[in-house]
């Protein structure tokens, strides 16, 4: 149950699945084929897809990196939200696409796990959305070169089971498989 108002509509958010994002990313066909099969359902059901585009200086706009992988093509009626933080929300228009659409819940794929799916999750709870994390289709690369402690399955791991307990008052998160997702629940 959403604790937004008139929002009880749906909508798969699909975060960063960009040449330059999960081109090393742990599993990227698979989890990219399983988001293709979530966008086919979702449009099957005329649930909106929202897709996101990260650009910052190592990954600018308009670069190869920068581009959507090609197995994923946004339809000209979806949104596209372009941002350089890693919060979808923060300073884009994510919030007025999500209200024009009377969008309540969301249903998070994409890359990278330990960064912008985690920020993502977040910044909706607080901003009042039921969030719904689909296990197997978000992805990060392996970022122990970087200082992380754990690898990019441990990773997926951990978040999968730590958001399973996300909740704020009126609204919770939620984890389920592609094929269990529901799209029509509210």
């Amino acid at each position: 149950m959403t604790a937004l108002e008139n929002r009880p509509r749906t909508a798969l958010l699909v975060i960063d699945v960009q040449n330059g994002v999960v081109g090393e990313a742990f599993e990227r066909d698979r989890v990219v084929a399983t988001i293709g099969e979530l966008v086919d359902r979702a449009r099957a059901e005329e649930v909106p897809v929202v897709w996101v585009q990260h650009s910052d200086d190592d990954l600018p706009q308009g670069s190869p990196g920068w581009e959507y992988v090609p197995e994923l093509r946004r339809r000209d009626d979806e949104p596209l939200v372009h941002k350089s933080y890693g919060d979808s929300f923060e300073a884009t228009d994510l919030e007025e696409r999500l209200a024009e659409r009377g969008v309540g819940r969301l249903v998070v794929t994409g890359a990278q796990t330990d960064a912008c799916i985690r920020s993502t999750l977040h910044g909706a709870l607080v901003r009042g959305y039921d969030t719904t994390l689909v296990s197997d289709a978000h992805t990060t690369e392996d970022l122990r070169q970087f200082g992380m402690p754990i690898g990019p399955e441990e990773a997926i791991g951990y978040t999968n089971t730590y958001w399973q307990f996300a909740a704020a008052p009126g609204r919770t998160g939620t984890v389920a498989a592609a094929a269990e997702v529901d799209f029509s629940t509210s």
